[in-house]
């Protein structure tokens, strides 16, 4: 069978190949019917290459080009989301409906049209004018392409030729490079094809994206840090962000990271009084939602010491043990997932059910639950924070309102924490010192929900301290915030009006955009009336 083509300079091309891979149908275990180029150092190269030439082009292109291409891409998506989903659902073993044909690509169309229109308003790029001191600045592209590796656990919304980081990086105005997850090369390859299409429809340079789908780890680090790349955007395991991110930081390159979260949730004695059933309910949900496979999974459960904590914990493990086990993404997840739950053990965590994987054809693990003490806790809290990502939970029993304290304060950082509290007001002294630790531990504070769920909004922060992502002031879900982190900070000094860039020039260029303007907000030409 003849290698897939990779799509390089705005053409599908035979790559240069120095092997090749098939994904796995997870369900099954059976190797699926398309094979794949793993490419050499020279696709890489000339991704590269194309890219940055690609850069300046795109940039003249304007964002009413940009805005029209993600606007096509994503009206090309909902033609063609009932085969590209099903390709992500052989790919993943994810259900098709509601989650990859309904749930997911909607999701996806949504953050590309919310993304079109962030190019089109501008709004994002802050534009910023003294005109006493004659100095102008804004948000601007990087001037070269942005690479975006895609994860495993959402096919479409995360993918490197579509998701968030894809859109946030071409809304600013710059070229990709997308790398695709080798879990799920047909997905990406359908993607890509209708991105190619929207490109060529919307005018926008032909290597405006591009498409690898599997190099070396050596030819990773060179993208990362190639002098021509703009930046990176990477959603994977802490071990490969940490690597590309050593290799970036060396060429002094920026890279934005999503790695590694437990996503505590402290149940205070009020709430577990009061709805411990229905907490039941939401934390079964959630825990193995996906298989548990969510970066915002919640890993880590802090309780208590009592009787409700007991019973609690009794009744999670009855659920699991009665709740079928699901497919995970891949043969990689079953053996991480074991390893995790085997790091967990070693620090002392009591095997309480699951622990080893399910019989059954494709990849699977049994439903787990896992038991510490917080004294142990709190003598092991690096090896007790490992992620178990997938079908797992650690339950962590405080002694007291003291050690939930202390808990939470030797804490990694976290994409999201959550505390429930009793609806009537019997724990909110406890909350209010428990959520001043948390708040700087995670990026998402929660209260009386899972977290889940992640909404595409201005106000979402997908993000959080280290090793939840490499930067704390940055978020990978939440336009325009998102389109910053794949920006440079441009400032002009002293420059005529008519070589500076539109948003910075006295007449405002859309009637709309807010620009501030000698220490206020305004929609006013400069010099002139606010319009309206």
């Amino acid at each position: 069978m003849s290698l897939q083509p990779v799509w390089i300079d705005g053409c599908w091309r035979p790559a240069d190949a120095v092997g090749s891979f098939r994904a796995l149908d997870p369900s099954t275990g059976e190797a699926l019917e398309q094979e794949y180029p793993i490419s050499s150092r020279a696709d890489v190269e000339a991704a590269i290459v194309a890219g940055a030439g690609a850069a300046p082009a795109l940039e003249a292109a304007g964002p009413e080009a940009v805005a029209a291409f993600l606007e096509r891409y994503a009206a090309l998506l909902q033609e063609r989301a009932e085969t590209i989903a099903t390709a992500a659902a052989r790919e993943t073993a994810l259900p098709l409906r509601p989650r990859l044909a309904e749930v997911e690509m909607g999701r996806t169309v949504d953050q590309l049209r919310q993304a079109a229109a962030a190019a089109r308003d501008r709004g994002w790029c802050l534009p910023t004018i003294d005109t006493r001191a004659g100095v102008r600045s804004r948000y601007g592209p990087l001037g070269g392409p942005v690479v975006v590796f895609g994860p495993n656990n959402f096919p479409l919304a995360f993918n490197g030729v579509a998701g968030g980081d894809f859109a946030a990086a071409i809304a600013a105005g710059n070229p990709v490079i997308a790398k695709a997850h080798p879990s799920h090369p047909r997905t990406c390859q359908l993607l890509a094809e209708a991105a190619a299409e929207a490109v060529a429809d919307s005018g926008l340079p032909p290597a405006s994206v591009q498409l690898l789908y599997r190099i070396s780890h050596e030819d990773g680090a060179y993208l990362v840090s190639h002098p021509a790349v703009g930046a990176t955007g990477y959603t994977g395991s802490r071990a490969g962000g940490l690597a590309l991110k050593r290799a970036a930081d060396a060429a002094g390159k920026p890279i934005y990271l999503e790695m590694s979260s437990v996503n505590p949730v402290f149940m205070l004695p009020g709430a577990l009084r009061e709805r411990a059933g229905q907490i039941a309910d939401e934390l079964q949900a959630s825990a193995l939602l996906g298989c548990g496979q969510f970066c915002t999974n919640p890993g880590l459960v802090v309780l208590p010491a009592g009787a409700a904590a007991a019973a609690f914990v009794a009744e999670m493990v009855r659920r699991f043990e009665a709740t079928a086990s699901g497919v995970l993404l891949a043969p990689s997840g079953v053996a991480n997932l074991d390893a995790a739950v085997a790091r967990l053990r070693a620090a002392g965590a009591e095997l309480l059910t699951g622990g080893a994987p399910a019989e059954g054809p494709g990849c699977r693990y049994r439903n787990t639950v896992l038991r510490v003490t917080g004294s142990r806790f709190l003598q092991q809290p690096e090896a007790l924070q490992t992620e178990a990502f997938g079908n797992a939970v650690l339950f962590v029993i405080a002694e007291d309102a003291e050690q939930m304290e202390r808990i939470a304060a030797a804490l990694e950082g976290n994409l999201t924490g959550t505390v429930y509290t009793h609806s009537g007001g019997d724990d909110d002294a406890r909350y209010e010192r428990l959520a001043r630790l948390l708040r700087r531990r995670v990026g998402r504070l929660l209260n009386d929900k899972m977290p889940t769920g992640v909404a595409v909004s201005p106000a979402m922060n997908h993000g959080g301290p280290f090793p939840a992502t490499g930067h704390p002031g940055f978020t990978a879900v939440g336009i325009p915030a998102s389109l910053r982190r794949l920006a440079m900070l441009e400032c002009y000094d002293n420059v005529r009006e008519q070589r500076l860039p539109a948003e910075l020039r006295d007449a405002n260029p859309t009637g709309r955009l807010w620009r501030f303007v000698d220490g206020e907000w305004t929609r006013a030409d400069v010099g002139g009336a606010e319009r309206r």
